[in-house]
């Protein structure tokens, strides 16, 4: 089976990194400790804590696997040393919405990243979300149009850091 690969800065490594090493050190042997204890106190069938740990050690070692995918099949971005002439990963892109509902919410700024650290709240898009798949590959003042579900937006894009 091949591996899509994860598409990472090397800030989203390191933390997806010290997350995997905190599950395999500290937290599983948390669990092991609780699983330990419940057994302890004898019938298991009717024993809610030996359940709750069962289930808190199949959350952890799925999310093992999954860190460690991740982990392995990692591609980091670095174009911190190349000047900017399009949108592409690891940009930081200013975006104009050139039909904002609010006049506060005409400028944006977004850094592109993969899908493993978006979080929109935070600024930063996946390459795969509508705006992202839009502005990839652009340049400073291209307009794009993005289709959502209340409506298509226009933006033009402004700078590219």
């Amino acid at each position: 089976m091949t591996s899509k690969e994860t598409i990472l800065t090397a800030e989203g490594l390191a933390k997806l990194e010290a997350e995997l090493e905190e599950l395999r050190t500290v937290k599983r042997l948390e669990n092991e400790e609780r699983l330990h204890e419940a057994i302890a106190h004898g019938d298991l069938s009717e024993n809610s804590e030996y359940v709750s740990a069962k289930d808190e050690q199949a959350r952890i070692e799925g999310r093992i696997l999954e860190l460690e995918q991740m982990v392995n099949t990692a591609k980091v971005i670095d174009n911190t040393k190349k000047r900017k002439t399009k949108v592409e990963l690891g940009a930081t892109v200013d975006i104009e919405d050139l039909a904002p509902e609010f006049e506060e919410d005409r400028l944006q700024s977004y850094t592109v990243v993969g899908t493993t650290e978006a979080d929109p709240f935070a600024g930063r898009i996946s390459n795969e979300s509508p705006i992202g798949a839009a502005i990839m590959g652009k340049k400073v003042g291209a307009v794009v149009t993005v289709r959502t579900p209340v409506g298509d937006h226009q933006y033009k894009i402004v700078k590219i850091k």
